[in-house]
């Protein structure tokens, strides 16, 4: 499988409401001058992911009306607010039954995690069954990437704010990580001071 990215989907994880940024929507701010969901999904399509499913929620119609997403699958997530979780089971959902053999999963919330990253992280994925997870100083972080076989068990875990945490816990002795620390940077952009991120 690492021969054919395209069998790898990019899924863009980007539906958060910023509650602690006073509510302004992730996927809107504003990054190098363009939306940072655009951004990041810049990340993805540079990394190797032709195809790339982007989960929204809150302020969706105004993603869609301000990001340049191309030919993005776009998919709308109702239940944003329940947290990430369901923006998983919504992305996942919106995988199941295309010729995707894998998943690599980014949040829209962290900049400092480039396409050479990304691409590493990709660049494990052997089949199906692989399970890989970007690690900053050996500490597992994003992005992650889960084999089609996972698909099922994660969203039947996936709940709040968790996301695939109980799921990759349980599952850790079949984890290949793959260390970015030399190439990326993994901040959340979450509070106001952390806007100093972006450029």
């Amino acid at each position: 499988m690492t021969q054919n990215a395209q069998q790898v989907a990019g899924l863009l994880l980007a539906a958060g409401g910023g509650r602690r940024l006073g509510g302004r929507p992730k996927a809107l701010l504003e990054h190098r001058g363009r939306p940072l969901v655009e951004f990041a999904v810049g990340v993805l399509r540079a990394a190797g992911c032709a195809r790339v499913h982007v989960v929204l929620g809150a302020e969706a119609a105004a993603v869609r009306e301000r990001a340049e997403l191309g030919d993005c699958v776009l998919v709308e997530n109702p239940g944003w607010a329940d947290g990430m979780g369901s923006s998983l089971r919504a992305g996942l959902d919106s995988l199941t039954g295309t010729d995707a053999g894998a998943a690599l999963v980014s949040l829209v919330d962290q900049p400092g995690i480039g396409a050479e990253a990304v691409g590493r992280v990709l660049a494990a994925c052997t089949s199906r069954e692989s399970l890989v997870s970007a690690a900053y100083d050996g500490v597992r972080g994003h992005p992650v990437l889960f084999g089609a076989a996972h698909w099922a068990g994660i969203a039947a875990t996936a709940t709040g704010d968790r996301g695939a945490r109980a799921y990759l816990k349980a599952h850790e002795e079949a984890i290949t990580l793959v260390e970015c620390g030399d190439v990326a940077e993994p901040y959340d952009i979450d509070t106001a001071a952390d806007l100093e991120h972006l450029e």
